[in-house]
Protein backbone atom coordinates (compact mmCIF):
# COMPACT_ATOMS: atom_id res chain seq x y z
CA UNK A 1 0.00 0.00 0.00
CA UNK A 2 3.26 2.24 0.86
CA UNK A 3 4.35 1.51 -2.47
CA UNK A 4 0.92 2.39 -4.30
CA UNK A 5 1.29 5.63 -2.42
CA UNK A 6 4.85 6.81 -3.30
CA UNK A 7 3.93 5.80 -7.02
CA UNK A 8 1.27 7.61 -7.46
CA UNK A 9 2.79 10.86 -5.74
CA UNK A 10 5.40 10.41 -8.29
CA UNK A 11 3.01 9.99 -11.35
CA UNK A 12 1.58 13.23 -10.12
CA UNK A 13 4.82 15.42 -9.52
CA UNK A 14 6.05 13.92 -13.19
CA UNK A 15 2.09 15.35 -14.61
CA UNK A 16 2.19 18.62 -12.72
CA UNK A 17 -0.84 17.74 -11.00
CA UNK A 18 -1.46 19.36 -7.50
CA UNK A 19 -2.11 16.52 -4.74
CA UNK A 20 -3.57 19.27 -2.36
CA UNK A 21 -6.80 20.48 -3.38
CA UNK A 22 -6.97 24.01 -4.39
CA UNK A 23 -8.70 27.10 -2.32
CA UNK A 24 -10.20 29.38 -4.39
CA UNK A 25 -9.64 33.39 -3.81
CA UNK A 26 -13.19 33.43 -2.90
CA UNK A 27 -13.61 30.97 -0.44
CA UNK A 28 -10.80 32.51 1.91
CA UNK A 29 -13.48 34.78 3.30
CA UNK A 30 -11.06 35.40 6.47
CA UNK A 31 -8.67 37.43 4.34
CA UNK A 32 -11.24 39.48 2.85
CA UNK A 33 -14.55 40.09 4.74
CA UNK A 34 -12.54 42.28 7.27
CA UNK A 35 -11.51 44.52 4.31
CA UNK A 36 -14.78 44.99 2.61
CA UNK A 37 -16.92 45.38 6.47
CA UNK A 38 -18.77 49.33 6.21
CA UNK A 39 -17.72 49.17 2.21
CA UNK A 40 -20.15 49.65 -0.39
CA UNK A 41 -19.35 46.80 -2.68
CA UNK A 42 -19.53 46.65 -6.66
CA UNK A 43 -19.30 42.60 -7.56
CA UNK A 44 -17.79 41.72 -11.18
CA UNK A 45 -18.64 37.98 -11.67
CA UNK A 46 -21.14 35.25 -13.18
CA UNK A 47 -21.68 31.80 -12.79
CA UNK A 48 -18.43 30.64 -12.70
CA UNK A 49 -18.48 32.64 -9.26
CA UNK A 50 -18.66 29.86 -7.11
CA UNK A 51 -17.18 28.45 -3.11
CA UNK A 52 -18.22 24.77 -3.41
CA UNK A 53 -22.42 25.13 -4.04
CA UNK A 54 -22.87 28.62 -3.33
CA UNK A 55 -22.83 31.69 -5.34
CA UNK A 56 -19.46 34.06 -3.86
CA UNK A 57 -22.70 36.81 -4.07
CA UNK A 58 -24.41 34.78 -1.42
CA UNK A 59 -20.93 34.33 0.22
CA UNK A 60 -20.74 38.19 1.20
CA UNK A 61 -24.05 38.39 1.71
CA UNK A 62 -24.19 36.36 4.19
CA UNK A 63 -20.77 37.17 6.02
CA UNK A 64 -22.69 40.91 6.32
CA UNK A 65 -20.99 42.52 2.98
CA UNK A 66 -22.59 45.45 0.97
CA UNK A 67 -22.78 44.37 -1.95
CA UNK A 68 -24.92 46.89 -3.52
CA UNK A 69 -24.04 46.44 -7.35
CA UNK A 70 -23.47 43.34 -9.72
CA UNK A 71 -21.28 43.53 -12.50
CA UNK A 72 -22.08 41.60 -15.41
CA UNK A 73 -19.81 40.44 -18.55
CA UNK A 74 -19.78 38.79 -22.13
CA UNK A 75 -22.33 36.38 -21.78
CA UNK A 76 -23.98 37.80 -18.66
CA UNK A 77 -24.57 37.31 -15.18
CA UNK A 78 -25.97 33.49 -15.42
CA UNK A 79 -23.45 32.66 -18.61
CA UNK A 80 -26.18 31.56 -20.96
CA UNK A 81 -25.90 34.26 -23.62
CA UNK A 82 -24.22 34.33 -26.91
CA UNK A 83 -20.62 35.38 -27.42
CA UNK A 84 -20.98 38.97 -28.51
CA UNK A 85 -24.31 38.89 -27.77
CA UNK A 86 -25.79 41.93 -25.85
CA UNK A 87 -26.98 41.71 -22.25
CA UNK A 88 -28.91 44.13 -20.80
CA UNK A 89 -29.26 45.05 -16.90
CA UNK A 90 -31.32 44.12 -14.50
CA UNK A 91 -32.15 42.50 -11.12
CA UNK A 92 -30.77 39.47 -9.31
CA UNK A 93 -34.04 37.55 -8.74
CA UNK A 94 -32.58 35.41 -5.64
CA UNK A 95 -30.77 38.86 -3.77
CA UNK A 96 -32.74 41.85 -5.01
CA UNK A 97 -28.96 43.10 -6.08
CA UNK A 98 -29.13 45.44 -9.07
CA UNK A 99 -27.18 44.27 -11.94
CA UNK A 100 -25.83 46.41 -14.59
CA UNK A 101 -24.33 44.68 -17.93
CA UNK A 102 -20.52 46.07 -18.83
CA UNK A 103 -21.91 44.28 -22.37
CA UNK A 104 -24.93 45.66 -23.81
CA UNK A 105 -23.43 47.20 -26.72
CA UNK A 106 -23.23 50.97 -25.42
CA UNK A 107 -20.59 51.17 -23.48
CA UNK A 108 -17.89 49.17 -21.61
CA UNK A 109 -17.11 51.49 -18.84
CA UNK A 110 -20.02 51.70 -15.86
CA UNK A 111 -21.74 54.53 -15.80
CA UNK A 112 -21.19 57.45 -13.11
CA UNK A 113 -24.45 56.82 -11.03
CA UNK A 114 -23.48 53.53 -10.21
CA UNK A 115 -19.54 54.05 -9.74
CA UNK A 116 -21.04 57.01 -7.13
CA UNK A 117 -22.34 54.40 -5.26
CA UNK A 118 -19.49 52.57 -4.79
CA UNK A 119 -16.40 52.26 -2.73
CA UNK A 120 -14.54 49.20 -3.97
CA UNK A 121 -14.77 46.99 -7.04
CA UNK A 122 -14.61 43.21 -6.14
CA UNK A 123 -13.80 40.77 -9.40
CA UNK A 124 -14.49 37.23 -9.04
CA UNK A 125 -14.63 35.57 -12.21
CA UNK A 126 -12.86 32.45 -13.55
CA UNK A 127 -10.72 33.48 -16.65
CA UNK A 128 -9.40 30.66 -18.98
CA UNK A 129 -5.91 32.66 -19.95
CA UNK A 130 -6.27 33.48 -23.64
CA UNK A 131 -5.86 37.29 -25.01
CA UNK A 132 -9.06 37.09 -26.73
CA UNK A 133 -11.13 35.90 -24.01
CA UNK A 134 -13.12 38.94 -22.90
CA UNK A 135 -13.42 39.02 -18.69
CA UNK A 136 -10.27 40.22 -18.54
CA UNK A 137 -10.84 42.94 -20.78
CA UNK A 138 -13.76 43.30 -18.26
CA UNK A 139 -11.68 43.50 -15.91
CA UNK A 140 -8.99 46.02 -17.27
CA UNK A 141 -12.10 48.11 -17.66
CA UNK A 142 -13.55 48.02 -14.39
CA UNK A 143 -9.75 48.89 -13.12
CA UNK A 144 -10.08 52.24 -15.49
CA UNK A 145 -12.89 53.28 -13.92
CA UNK A 146 -11.36 52.75 -10.68
CA UNK A 147 -8.89 55.32 -11.76
CA UNK A 148 -11.40 57.86 -12.59
CA UNK A 149 -13.41 57.25 -10.14
CA UNK A 150 -10.75 56.86 -7.23
CA UNK A 151 -12.13 53.65 -5.86
CA UNK A 152 -10.07 50.60 -4.82
CA UNK A 153 -10.05 47.15 -6.34
CA UNK A 154 -9.83 43.58 -4.87
CA UNK A 155 -9.65 40.62 -6.89
CA UNK A 156 -10.88 37.02 -5.53
CA UNK A 157 -8.43 35.06 -7.13
CA UNK A 158 -8.81 31.91 -8.84
CA UNK A 159 -6.75 29.16 -11.25
CA UNK A 160 -5.75 29.88 -15.18
CA UNK A 161 -6.39 26.38 -16.60
CA UNK A 162 -4.21 27.34 -19.41
CA UNK A 163 -1.96 28.62 -16.52
CA UNK A 164 1.41 26.27 -17.51
CA UNK A 165 1.71 27.55 -21.18
CA UNK A 166 2.84 30.79 -22.29
CA UNK A 167 2.25 31.23 -26.44
CA UNK A 168 1.54 33.33 -29.39
CA UNK A 169 2.65 37.00 -30.43
CA UNK A 170 2.38 39.73 -28.18
CA UNK A 171 -0.65 41.77 -29.30
CA UNK A 172 0.18 44.61 -32.12
CA UNK A 173 -1.53 47.43 -29.62
CA UNK A 174 -2.45 48.67 -33.64
CA UNK A 175 -4.60 45.95 -33.21
CA UNK A 176 -6.41 46.40 -30.20
CA UNK A 177 -9.98 45.74 -29.10
CA UNK A 178 -12.44 44.02 -27.20
CA UNK A 179 -10.74 40.60 -27.96
CA UNK A 180 -7.60 42.16 -27.02
CA UNK A 181 -6.35 45.06 -24.79
CA UNK A 182 -3.03 44.66 -23.48
CA UNK A 183 0.49 43.94 -24.72
CA UNK A 184 0.32 40.13 -23.53
CA UNK A 185 1.03 36.87 -25.84
CA UNK A 186 -2.22 35.06 -27.04
CA UNK A 187 -1.82 32.44 -24.00
CA UNK A 188 -0.41 34.45 -21.19
CA UNK A 189 0.45 31.78 -18.62
CA UNK A 190 -1.26 34.33 -15.56
CA UNK A 191 -4.31 34.48 -13.53
CA UNK A 192 -6.52 37.34 -12.94
CA UNK A 193 -4.89 38.50 -10.08
CA UNK A 194 -1.03 38.24 -11.20
CA UNK A 195 -2.70 39.87 -14.85
CA UNK A 196 -4.47 42.87 -12.14
CA UNK A 197 -1.18 43.23 -10.45
CA UNK A 198 0.87 43.67 -14.05
CA UNK A 199 -1.67 45.93 -15.47
CA UNK A 200 -1.03 48.27 -12.79
CA UNK A 201 2.26 47.63 -12.41
CA UNK A 202 3.23 48.09 -15.98
CA UNK A 203 1.44 51.31 -16.62
CA UNK A 204 -1.16 50.11 -19.16
CA UNK A 205 -4.20 51.17 -17.23
CA UNK A 206 -6.01 54.76 -18.47
CA UNK A 207 -3.10 57.53 -19.00
CA UNK A 208 -0.60 55.48 -17.37
CA UNK A 209 -2.21 55.55 -13.74
CA UNK A 210 -2.64 53.41 -11.17
CA UNK A 211 -5.52 51.87 -8.73
CA UNK A 212 -5.39 53.42 -5.52
CA UNK A 213 -5.39 50.78 -3.68
CA UNK A 214 -5.34 47.03 -5.82
CA UNK A 215 -5.83 43.81 -3.12
CA UNK A 216 -4.73 40.11 -4.61
CA UNK A 217 -6.75 37.42 -2.37
CA UNK A 218 -4.63 34.37 -4.26
CA UNK A 219 -5.61 31.03 -4.16
CA UNK A 220 -3.92 27.77 -2.35
CA UNK A 221 -2.62 24.95 -3.41
CA UNK A 222 -2.54 26.54 -6.91
CA UNK A 223 1.11 26.58 -8.79
CA UNK A 224 1.58 26.78 -12.90
CA UNK A 225 2.03 23.47 -13.29
CA UNK A 226 -1.64 22.61 -11.35
CA UNK A 227 -3.69 21.20 -14.07
CA UNK A 228 -6.96 22.98 -12.57
CA UNK A 229 -10.22 21.54 -13.69
CA UNK A 230 -12.74 24.43 -14.22
CA UNK A 231 -15.96 22.96 -12.22
CA UNK A 232 -18.39 25.30 -13.54
CA UNK A 233 -17.98 26.18 -17.72
CA UNK A 234 -16.80 29.42 -18.14
CA UNK A 235 -19.19 30.42 -21.35
CA UNK A 236 -21.73 27.95 -23.30
CA UNK A 237 -19.12 27.18 -25.45
CA UNK A 238 -16.23 25.91 -23.45
CA UNK A 239 -18.38 22.94 -22.26
CA UNK A 240 -15.33 20.69 -21.47
CA UNK A 241 -11.52 20.84 -20.75
CA UNK A 242 -10.47 19.51 -23.98
CA UNK A 243 -12.47 22.82 -25.41
CA UNK A 244 -10.44 25.01 -23.11
CA UNK A 245 -7.06 23.44 -24.15
CA UNK A 246 -7.87 23.49 -28.24
CA UNK A 247 -9.55 27.04 -27.88
CA UNK A 248 -5.62 28.27 -28.14
CA UNK A 249 -5.62 26.83 -31.73
CA UNK A 250 -9.58 26.73 -32.84
CA UNK A 251 -10.65 29.86 -32.07
CA UNK A 252 -8.82 31.80 -35.28
CA UNK A 253 -11.86 29.92 -37.25
CA UNK A 254 -13.85 32.41 -36.03
CA UNK A 255 -12.20 34.86 -38.11
CA UNK A 256 -13.04 32.77 -41.28
CA UNK A 257 -16.32 31.27 -42.53
CA UNK A 258 -15.46 27.98 -41.03
CA UNK A 259 -17.74 26.41 -38.82
CA UNK A 260 -15.06 25.56 -34.86
CA UNK A 261 -18.43 23.21 -33.87
CA UNK A 262 -20.68 26.03 -32.64
CA UNK A 263 -24.23 24.69 -32.27
CA UNK A 264 -22.95 21.07 -32.03
CA UNK A 265 -21.77 18.96 -28.89
CA UNK A 266 -18.09 19.86 -29.78
CA UNK A 267 -17.10 23.32 -29.70
CA UNK A 268 -13.68 24.30 -30.32
CA UNK A 269 -13.14 20.48 -30.92
CA UNK A 270 -14.23 20.40 -34.71
CA UNK A 271 -13.93 22.61 -37.83
CA UNK A 272 -15.13 22.05 -41.28
CA UNK A 273 -16.82 23.52 -43.97
CA UNK A 274 -19.69 22.78 -46.88
CA UNK A 275 -17.03 23.48 -49.30
CA UNK A 276 -13.83 21.39 -47.44
CA UNK A 277 -13.46 18.17 -49.23
CA UNK A 278 -11.91 14.76 -48.90
CA UNK A 279 -12.84 14.37 -45.58
CA UNK A 280 -15.05 11.68 -43.69
CA UNK A 281 -16.14 13.95 -40.83
CA UNK A 282 -19.40 15.58 -41.22
CA UNK A 283 -21.20 17.96 -39.09
CA UNK A 284 -24.18 20.45 -39.30
CA UNK A 285 -24.25 23.09 -36.42
CA UNK A 286 -27.84 23.83 -35.34
CA UNK A 287 -29.32 26.37 -33.66
CA UNK A 288 -28.85 25.42 -29.69
CA UNK A 289 -28.79 27.87 -26.06
CA UNK A 290 -25.80 29.66 -26.85
CA UNK A 291 -24.77 29.34 -29.77
CA UNK A 292 -28.56 30.86 -31.50
CA UNK A 293 -27.07 31.51 -34.93
CA UNK A 294 -23.80 30.02 -35.47
CA UNK A 295 -21.86 29.66 -38.26
CA UNK A 296 -22.85 27.67 -41.19
CA UNK A 297 -26.28 27.50 -39.11
CA UNK A 298 -27.95 24.23 -40.46
CA UNK A 299 -25.14 23.41 -43.15
CA UNK A 300 -23.52 20.12 -43.87
CA UNK A 301 -19.61 20.41 -42.85
CA UNK A 302 -16.90 17.90 -44.02
CA UNK A 303 -13.63 18.69 -41.92
CA UNK A 304 -11.29 17.30 -38.95
CA UNK A 305 -13.01 15.68 -35.86
CA UNK A 306 -10.51 16.89 -32.74
CA UNK A 307 -12.78 15.90 -30.09
CA UNK A 308 -11.48 12.40 -29.30
CA UNK A 309 -7.69 14.11 -28.55
CA UNK A 310 -6.54 13.63 -25.00
CA UNK A 311 -5.93 16.33 -23.12
CA UNK A 312 -2.44 16.45 -22.48
CA UNK A 313 -2.22 16.21 -26.47
CA UNK A 314 -3.80 19.33 -26.43
CA UNK A 315 -1.91 21.12 -23.92
CA UNK A 316 1.55 20.57 -25.10
CA UNK A 317 0.82 21.75 -28.52
CA UNK A 318 0.29 25.12 -27.22
CA UNK A 319 -1.21 27.37 -29.99
CA UNK A 320 -1.02 24.99 -33.09
CA UNK A 321 -1.75 27.12 -37.01
CA UNK A 322 -2.20 23.44 -38.30
CA UNK A 323 -6.19 23.42 -38.62
CA UNK A 324 -5.82 26.56 -39.55
CA UNK A 325 -3.77 26.24 -42.38
CA UNK A 326 -5.32 22.83 -43.77
CA UNK A 327 -8.54 24.58 -43.88
CA UNK A 328 -7.23 27.71 -45.65
CA UNK A 329 -5.09 25.27 -48.21
CA UNK A 330 -8.57 22.70 -48.50
CA UNK A 331 -10.90 25.88 -49.48
CA UNK A 332 -8.52 27.76 -51.72
CA UNK A 333 -9.74 30.99 -51.29
CA UNK A 334 -6.95 32.88 -50.96
CA UNK A 335 -7.09 36.02 -49.20
CA UNK A 336 -10.65 35.64 -49.16
CA UNK A 337 -10.27 33.38 -46.68
CA UNK A 338 -10.03 35.86 -44.20
CA UNK A 339 -11.88 38.22 -42.41
CA UNK A 340 -10.68 41.40 -40.62
CA UNK A 341 -11.05 39.63 -36.90
CA UNK A 342 -8.67 37.34 -38.13
CA UNK A 343 -6.38 39.87 -37.24
CA UNK A 344 -7.80 41.15 -34.36
CA UNK A 345 -7.78 37.43 -32.73
CA UNK A 346 -4.05 37.03 -34.06
CA UNK A 347 -3.02 39.72 -32.28
CA UNK A 348 -0.16 40.51 -35.59
CA UNK A 349 -1.12 41.20 -38.99
CA UNK A 350 1.79 39.38 -40.25
CA UNK A 351 0.58 36.10 -39.42
CA UNK A 352 -2.05 36.11 -42.62
CA UNK A 353 0.50 36.69 -44.95
CA UNK A 354 2.74 34.16 -43.70
CA UNK A 355 0.12 31.37 -44.23
CA UNK A 356 -0.68 32.42 -47.69
CA UNK A 357 2.56 32.70 -48.63
CA UNK A 358 2.93 28.98 -47.60
CA UNK A 359 5.03 29.17 -44.22
CA UNK A 360 4.57 25.61 -41.76
CA UNK A 361 2.34 26.39 -38.36
CA UNK A 362 6.26 25.46 -36.74
CA UNK A 363 7.81 27.97 -39.00
CA UNK A 364 5.28 30.68 -38.28
CA UNK A 365 4.91 29.71 -33.78
CA UNK A 366 9.06 30.43 -34.03
CA UNK A 367 8.73 33.61 -35.07
CA UNK A 368 7.06 34.46 -32.03
CA UNK A 369 9.41 32.84 -29.62
CA UNK A 370 11.47 35.98 -28.90
CA UNK A 371 8.05 37.50 -27.68
CA UNK A 372 7.45 34.46 -25.13
CA UNK A 373 10.82 34.63 -23.77
CA UNK A 374 11.02 38.68 -23.02
CA UNK A 375 7.27 38.51 -21.39
CA UNK A 376 8.13 35.43 -19.12
CA UNK A 377 10.96 37.64 -17.55
CA UNK A 378 8.50 40.95 -17.59
CA UNK A 379 5.61 39.23 -15.88
CA UNK A 380 8.12 37.58 -13.47
CA UNK A 381 8.07 40.54 -10.54
CA UNK A 382 3.84 39.94 -10.69
CA UNK A 383 3.68 36.45 -10.17
CA UNK A 384 2.04 35.04 -7.02
CA UNK A 385 2.08 30.83 -8.12
CA UNK A 386 5.58 29.39 -8.53
CA UNK A 387 6.09 28.45 -11.75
Amino acid sequence: MKRMWITALILCMICGCAMAEVTVGAARTNLYVPLLKDKRIALLSNQTGMVGKKHTLDVMLENGLNVVTIFSPEHGFRGNADAGEHVGSSVDEKTGVPIASLYDGKSPMPKKEVMDRVDVIVIDIQDVGLRFYTYYVTMINLMDAAITYDKSVVVLDRPNPNGMTVDGPILDMSLKSGVGRLPIPTVYGMTMGELARMANGEGWLKDGKKVRLLTVIPSLGYTHRTRYRLPIAPSPNLPNMLSVYLYPSTCYFEGTDVSLGRGTPWPFQVYGHPDMTGYRFEFTPASVPGAKNPPQLGKLCHGVDLHKMRESDAIAQGINLEYVIDAYRNLGQGEKFFKRFFDLLMGKKEIKQMIMDGKSAAEIKATWADDVARFREQRRPYLLYAE
